[in-house]
């Protein structure tokens, strides 16, 4: 007879993975959502839809557990989670409606490298020779991705990379939330607080949607709000690190939905690009994983 396995008796890393596995199909699915609304609607009216209605779908998810979980321990950092991520969505949303799903995804890789570096600045890690490498290993993929000299820099690939800069600030933001607020919390604060800042510039291109555009948007903040939950859930039970290198799994999901929905094929180079990037960042989270467990508290290690 099978017995039914409680997820809860998984090991830490194996939840984790889940949850991380979860968030990289929605993510992709939301990105497809994006696409598609932005064909009905002004890329800032899809903005603002996007935290109205996730804010709708957190309300029954939140009532059974009280909505004295949303409690801020540290409101300072959600308030600059809310600007992050602000800026995050607005150049990322936009960057989907100009330029491909793969090229875009493949420069989301770069998130990593941006988070090494950010924990450098931020967090005080030491970054050693190995990992320098690793990140020029990294930006010579992103080259690659976008040639310039040879192919025009877009404004699309630029809010891409800005995008990734965002993204990479936030999961920072989010790991250091997490020690003292709830996965649940952390996503519903960002909602909240984006609705009034997304409304604002929406006004001016307001029209209210289609049928098929509501269908679209409900998708959106369906996709979102559960991929948020996942990547939060994910990264409070470990080190971020650690789960990078399943993120490459995105340009395989999303070149296949841009091939079936919009039928779109990625060049070469972007992924040449972004096999060079997954690799850089793989390392990046090889020798993170190795010097965590190495490190003891009566033995300290140096990095080379």
């Amino acid at each position: 007879m099978f017995s039914v396995v409680k997820f809860s008796s998984f090991s830490t890393q194996t939840r984790a993975i889940f949850f991380l596995m979860a968030s990289v199909m929605m993510f992709t699915g939301m990105a497809v959502c994006i696409r598609l609304s932005a064909t009905h609607l002004h890329v800032l009216e899809v903005i603002f839809f996007r935290n109205f209605l996730a804010a709708i779908i957190m309300i029954p998810i939140l009532r059974p557990k009280g909505f004295a979980i949303l409690r801020m321990n540290n409101p300072k950092l959600f308030y600059v989670r809310g600007v992050i991520g602000v800026m995050g969505m607005f150049t990322g949303f936009t960057a989907l409606t100009l330029i491909p799903l793969a090229q875009t995804t493949s420069i989301s890789f770069s998130t990593p490298i941006f988070i090494t570096i950010g924990a450098m600045f931020f967090l005080g890690e030491v970054i050693k020779i190995r990992r320098v490498i690793a990140i020029l290993i990294g930006f010579v993929g992103m080259l690659i991705i976008i040639r310039p000299g040879i192919s025009p820099i877009s404004l699309g690939i630029v809010l891409a990379f800005i995008a990734a800069i965002s993204h990479a600030i936030n999961a920072l933001i989010i790991k250091r939330l997490t020690v003292t607020d709830s996965p649940d919390s952390i996503v519903a604060w960002m909602v909240i607080m984006l609705i009034p800042i997304s409304f604002f510039p929406a006004i001016f291109v307001w029209e209210w949607p289609s049928g098929m555009a509501w269908l679209y948007l409900w998708a959106l903040a369906g996709f979102g709000t559960f991929a948020h939950m996942c990547i939060t859930r994910a990264y409070a039970l470990t080190e971020i690190t650690s789960l990078q290198p399943l993120e490459f799994l995105k340009l395989p999901l999303a070149a296949f939905l841009a091939w079936i929905i919009f039928s779109e094929v990625p060049q070469i180079w972007t992924w040449i690009g972004g096999v060079i990037i997954f690799l850089s960042t793989s390392y990046i989270s090889h020798r993170e994983i190795v010097l965590a467990r190495s490190i003891k508290p009566s033995q300290g290690i140096r990095e080379t």
